[in-house]
């Protein structure tokens, strides 16, 4: 709703939140390799910073750069490691690290912790160290750490350190509320209304009128070649397989069915599973008590009622289940009780239970010859994914022997299929609004690293189902268009260019009349040419809100201005100059009770949160101590773009 002071948020603040906490970002494993290209000792030392006891070493902060810079390009594959660190992402990441660190210290100094069940806690949310079945997994979390060249010390520590900066940073920030005069103000500015003139001082009136000379046109080609500069694009060689491409996989033998059946005996054994309701008590004797009043007639619901508890259901709970949850007693009452009866009352892990059988399910399990079928297709299904796997491990072993992508896929039986040529976002060059074919998105990011045409790789399309053999059939590089072909649109350009300083010299003289108080129909006629009429603004700052994120620059300048003034903006590829002259600010005025003045209290009240939180994150650095090293800063950035 309030754009206006949403605009006030995109600040370093909520950058500096967000990167105390780098470390829960680069460990959530989005697919980045954040291992790459290993730092040791540098030119200039290997500390990058000292931050009170700890430091900060130069392959820490070239690591965490990289990991963030693999992120950023999975959102923009054109991304450069050189126009990364020109973002200042060098920068913002080592005030990351630095800030992480220095408020890991002083929590510690003044009590605070981070409990290892706090950072299990953690841990077990970060998507890739679930297992198939969505729960976390033990051997995922170890693979993927190693793959990363992680320990487990090192990922607790990292994970801690950004929780404890969350602990000290949100607790600032929570709650902060502005004096509801202050937010007034402010709200007001939204209703404020301004009245104006826009005047367009076009480039092309003020063009020469004769054509330029090959010479003239050819020397602003070269002045402004990077203008003209076509993207690189690439055409892929590929050809696809997946389970439907293969031939002869062996059925699954009696064996293989046999010994399928025997390791999941478990599965197809008898069982049976029982629902309760129960209750738990402190003491036997209160149990004893409370089954008593079951058995006078009371439901258990109401005996527990009375004595201030609540009973729990469970539902279809097997004997080992409810061992794990309660006790071997309490299973072995349960299960010893029939449907709809109490069970004896028995000790569990919380107290004593006393537990209603609701329901009996009885599963009369399998045998060899009935559960066949679906071992058939489960081993059918395993079987044609380790033939696939099989396919693509030997399309990478003779990659690797050197052979090429033609001979693999006429092996394989595979036809090979071009695309045209595509962009590194999937775009199809020359063609707007034309992407590549679906299948070849998880091929472009590897296709678009390759440095030579005709390197062969297999990639992965489908997890495990479908997979893609690929080579650079043809690389061009980013260039600019030859002139020959783009050249009306030079010669245009030009004119506008040439014409943009004549439209200067109009504007200037135009606001050197309205300058000496000249009204504004006069001052245009001493612009030497016929210039379009000017547009009559009139409108609140609230539709102006409305516009963003795309404000129009001049009336952006027009909101910025002091009333009866006039001031001059430049439009964008020399198309000429607008000028914007203010002839009233009305001020705005709004009701006690209106509803944007809570809003607006909201949204300024995030604005001061994010305040307390930067001082209190400046403040804390300052205590603790942080220096920093350039020399081995610099050459972190130049192995950066050096390894670019």
């Amino acid at each position: 709703m309030l754009g206006f002071f949403r605009s006030l948020i995109k600040s370093r603040i909520g950058a500096a939140i967000g990167l105390v906490i780098l470390g829960l970002i680069a460990l959530a494993f989005a697919g980045a390799d954040i291992t790459g290209n290993q730092f040791g000792g540098v030119a200039g030392g290997d500390r990058a910073a000292s931050v009170g006891k700890a430091r900060i070493d130069t392959s820490d902060l070239a690591r965490t750069v990289k990991s963030a810079f693999e992120s950023q390009r999975q959102e923009n594959p054109q991304l450069t490691m050189k126009d990364f660190l020109a973002q200042g992402a060098l920068d913002d990441v080592l005030n990351g690290l630095v800030d992480r660190n220095a408020m890991d210290q002083w929590g510690k100094k003044y009590g605070i912790t981070v409990s290892q069940r706090l950072v299990d806690s953690e841990i077990v949310k970060i998507p890739a160290f679930q297992g198939p079945d969505g729960k976390f997994s033990q051997d995922a979390y170890k693979s993927l750490i190693a793959q990363r060249g992680f320990t487990d010390a090192f990922v607790r520590e990292d994970l801690g350190k950004g929780l404890m900066a969350r602990q000290l940073l949100v607790p600032a920030s929570f709650g902060a509320v502005l004096p509801r005069d202050a937010v007034t103000r402010y709200a007001s500015l939204l209703k404020e209304t301004r009245d104006g003139t826009i005047l367009f001082v076009p480039s092309q009136l003020f063009a020469p009128k004769a054509a330029p000379s090959d010479q003239q046109v050819g020397e602003f080609y070269k002045a402004n070649a990077a203008r003209y500069t076509l993207p690189e694009r690439r055409t892929i060689r590929y050809a696809l397989f997946d389970e439907t491409s293969l031939k002869n996989v062996p059925a699954p033998t009696d064996g293989e069915i046999q010994t399928r059946y025997k390791l999941n005996s478990a599965v197809y054994a008898p069982n049976e599973t029982r629902s309760i309701t129960q209750v738990i008590v402190p003491t036997e004797a209160a149990a004893k008590a409370l089954v008593a009043e079951i058995a006078g007639g009371k439901s258990i619901d109401a005996a527990a009622a009375s004595k201030g508890l609540t009973t729990s259901k469970l539902a279809n709970a097997t004997r080992e289940a409810l061992t794990g949850q309660s006790s071997k007693a309490v299973a072995d009452a349960v299960f010893a009780t029939a449907q709809g009866k109490i069970a004896t009352p028995a000790k569990g892990g919380l107290g004593w239970s006393v537990a209603r059988v609701d329901a009996i399910t009885r599963n009369p399990g399998k045998t060899l010859d009935q559960a066949r079928a679906e071992i058939v297709t489960a081993l059918t299904a395993e079987k044609r994914r380790t033939a696939l796997a099989d396919v693509s491990t030997k399309a990478e072993e003779q990659f690797e022997n050197g052979t090429g992508l033609a001979d693999v896929a006429k092996s394989l039986g595979l036809t090979i299929v071009t695309s045209e040529p595509l962009l590194a976002d999937g775009s199809v060059f020359g063609k707007a609004g034309e992407k590549a074919p679906a299948d070849l998105a998880p091929v472009l990011q590897a296709a678009f690293a390759m440095e030579r045409e005709g390197e062969a790789q297999v990639a992965e399309v489908q997890s495990g189902t479908k997979f893609a053999i690929f080579d650079v059939a043809r690389l061009t590089p980013a260039a600019p268009a030859p002139l020959a072909e783009i050249r009306q649109q030079v010669q245009l350009d030009y004119g506008m260019a040439q014409g943009a300083n004549g439209a200067r010299a109009a504007a200037d003289k135009v606001m050197a009349a309205l300058g000496k108080k000249v009204p504004l129909a006069d001052a245009i006629k001493l612009a030497g040419a016929a210039l379009p009429p000017p547009n009559q603004v009139k409108m609140t700052r609230e539709q102006l809100t409305a516009m963003q994120p795309r404000i129009p620059g001049p009336l952006a300048l027009m909101f910025s201005m002091a009333e009866g003034t006039s001031k001059r903006l430049e439009v964008p590829n020399k198309a000429g100059w607008v000028i914007v002259s203010l002839k009233d600010i009305q001020p705005g005025q709004i009701a006690p009770n209106d509803p944007m003045i809570d809003a607006a209290s909201r949204e300024l009240g995030q604005v001061a949160g994010r305040e307390y939180a930067e001082q209190l994150r400046a403040a804390i650095s300052k205590e603790i101590g942080v220096k920093r090293n350039e020399a081995g800063i610099r050459a972190v950035r130049t192995q950066l773009t050096g390894a670019q």
